[in-house]
């Protein structure tokens, strides 16, 4: 069984997941109503694999007969101004995600749960690829600028993201 310790931050990111989950598909939904659909596309891929993150903590507390205690999900921000804004939004969501993510691993360290440091791990590499793919956009942003047809090519790119279901290995 896991500590009570563990148990309690483990339901808190399980919410950070699902929260995350709403925050981007409401920046899907700002995307949308630009005419930014390659950009509504990305942040709502997005969207579905904070749900799978969140799915997979909640399957490894079942599966470690711990108890999941869903908790009411707060709403979003949607005070978005325009694709730069939105996605430095994103970067400092992803750092306070990986803060979290940290959190765990350290808690899992001191109460010698090796268990869940091993599950955690997973998320620690995979914050490496969120913080990573969300700054590269960022620097195309500013590179380019608000010029339409520079912000029409990052667009057609990101519409190119498919959803790959994230499954714990």
């Amino acid at each position: 069984m896991i500590s009570e310790n563990i148990k309690n931050i483990l339901n808190e990111q399980i919410n950070k997941e699902f929260y995350s989950a709403y925050l981007y598909l409401a920046m899907s939904a700002f995307f949308d109503k630009m005419g930014l659909y390659g950009f509504a596309n990305w942040t709502k891929v997005q969207a579905r694999e904070e749900v799978d993150h969140g799915m997979i903590i909640f399957d490894y507390m079942i599966d470690r007969n711990t108890p999941v205690q869903l908790k009411q999900i707060d709403i979003p921000d949607t005070d978005f101004q325009n694709p730069l804004q939105v996605f430095e939004k994103v970067l400092d969501h992803e750092k306070y995600v990986t803060s979290s993510i940290d959190s765990i691993a350290k808690l899992s360290l001191d109460e010698c749960d090796l268990a869940t440091l091993n599950f955690i791990n997973w998320y620690l590499k995979e914050q490496i690829e969120e913080e990573k793919n969300t700054t590269d956009i960022i620097t195309k942003l500013k590179l380019f600028g608000d010029e339409e047809a520079s912000l029409y090519l990052i667009n057609e790119e990101l519409q190119k993201r498919e959803y790959k279901k994230h499954e714990y290995s």
